[in-house]
């Protein structure tokens, strides 16, 4: 059931006729069972797996807590990853490894049969997993009280609006949010609108068209400059479009019961570094990297060496965490790449800072216009099909060649984008992802005609999947 079509809208005008005439713990007691209905939509198979996670890592939340002894705990904790982190392999990358083991022994001359899955991936299990996960961390970090009842917790994870795509949200800020009545405010009710048609037409204006775009170069044989230029310029904005805009809707469908979700995304094509990038993109898995993998390896505690393969270990995996494939894997590398580099640079930059304004307002852009362009090469090697794809795509980048059809899909992504950069240099400038709802009454409505208006004229309505599902 995606969020894009009619039957969700008519799923969430039900859920939220019930929820507006029900009591707290009732509330609970109906979400967890919409949940369910919601997840059974994509494959009610799979509700088996939600089921024994929450469980397990229930059971462990409460051992763990009573459990004094040190070693007795981590053991406890051990068990708990790598029966979290075997289901996630065993359905996410068992095939992968399998398959490149095999090649690799194929390589040295060995032959060896091991066996392919043939099974669907089950719809955002790389999220569930990672929620679930923060749970049981936390409380061995003595940083959260074990979930007081289980279908609490199983509803901390199962919460329809950000199980299968995030945001990745923890269980400290959410279970006190299930555990307590939430208010319901006008105030929450219009910006949960707000987010709600801004995803939308984020999801059905901007990326679901780039998405024609994208499709059709990655599609081709033979590239020039201008094909792979375009392509992942388009798949840039798709890639943002769709994300973010799965990210907004499940906060403002959120916000409609009087819940808060975490912010997943923060205007990430103005960074001005990678730092600073990966502190604006899906918010909520780099900083699950960075709380529970980067610092647990150590961080920036062990010294220079040390920091920078602290880096390429969380980044690489980051990469792994996005699916299984050797591009996935090598675009989590490149990034690790370019915040080692930032790290050994930062150091020289306050000698070359602008003094005047001017300069700090070229300087300001120039930096951002460097980390767009690095960024949009990591969108090549994320979106190739194969390394072939990505090594030819390349090459083309040294080319001159920009074809007609190149240049009219340039005008069509200006045409589908225009309006997303305009609201949110606004809201750049004002520091505020909410800056259009503190305009006057008159820019406010003008903001959701346009919205309104761009969706239903040129949005796309064969409810295209989101991205993020299959990670």
């Amino acid at each position: 059931m995606l969020f894009n079509t009619v039957q969700f809208g008519i799923f969430l005008a039900v859920v939220l006729l019930l929820y507006y005439n029900l009591p707290h713990r009732l509330q609970n007691y109906m979400l967890l069972v919409a949940s369910a209905f919601f997840y059974a939509c994509w494959d009610y198979r799979f509700l088996s797996l939600i089921l024994i996670s929450t469980v397990v890592d229930y059971v462990v939340g409460n051992l763990l807590h009573r459990a004094d002894d040190p070693r007795r705990r981590k053991l406890i904790l051990v068990w708990s990853i790598v029966f979290n982190l075997g289901f996630l392999g065993f359905f996410k990358y068992y095939g992968f490894f399998a398959e490149s083991l095999q090649v690799l022994l194929g390589a040295l001359g060995l032959h060896a049969s091991l066996g392919t899955l043939h099974v669907v991936l089950p719809v955002g299990i790389s999220f569930y997993t990672f929620q679930s996960m923060s749970y049981t961390l936390d409380i061995y970090r003595k940083e959260l009280e074990p979930a007081k009842h289980y279908l609490d917790f199983a509803l901390c994870v199962a919460f329809f609006p950000h199980m299968v795509a995030g945001p990745i949200q923890r269980a400290q800020s959410l279970i006190e949010q299930v555990t307590h009545p939430r208010k319901i405010t006008l105030d929450g009710i219009t910006e949960g609108i707000y987010l709600i048609l801004w995803g939308l037409f984020k999801k059905m204006f901007v990326a679901d068209n780039m998405a024609l775009i994208t499709n059709r170069i990655f599609a081709q044989q033979h590239f020039n400059f201008g094909d792979v230029f375009i392509g992942t310029l388009a798949f840039a904005f798709q890639v943002y479009g769709d994300f973010s805009g799965y990210s907004d809707i499940a906060r403002g469908v959120s916000r409609l019961m009087g819940f808060n979700l975490m912010v997943n995304f923060n205007l990430p094509y103005f960074a001005t570094n990678p730092q600073d990038y990966w502190r604006r993109w899906h918010i909520s898995l780099s900083t699950w990297l960075r709380d529970y993998l980067y610092r647990s390896l150590g961080g920036n505690r062990k010294g220079e060496a040390r920091t920078h393969i602290n880096l390429m270990i969380t980044m690489v995996l980051g990469g792994l965490w996005h699916g299984a494939a050797w591009t996935f894997i090598l675009w989590g590398a490149y990034h690790g790449a370019l915040l080692c580099l930032h790290r050994l640079c930062q150091r020289n930059l306050p000698e070359v800072m602008p003094r005047t304004p001017f300069q700090r307002f070229a300087w300001r852009w120039f930096r951002t216009a460097c980390m767009f362009s690095f960024t949009l090469y990591g969108y090549l090697i994320f979106r190739a099909q194969n390394f072939h794809q990505l090594t030819t795509m390349t090459a083309a980048l040294f080319s001159v060649h920009v074809s007609a059809p190149a240049l009219k899909s340039l005008f069509v992504i200006a045409f589908h984008c225009a309006f997303l950069l305009a609201v949110q240099l606004w809201q750049l400038q004002k520091s505020n992802l909410y800056a259009i709802r503190e305009c006057p009454v008159l820019v406010q409505t003008g903001f959701y005609l346009c919205c309104f208006y761009l969706i239903v004229v040129f949005g796309a309505f064969n409810a295209q999947s989101f991205i993020y599902f299959q990670f």
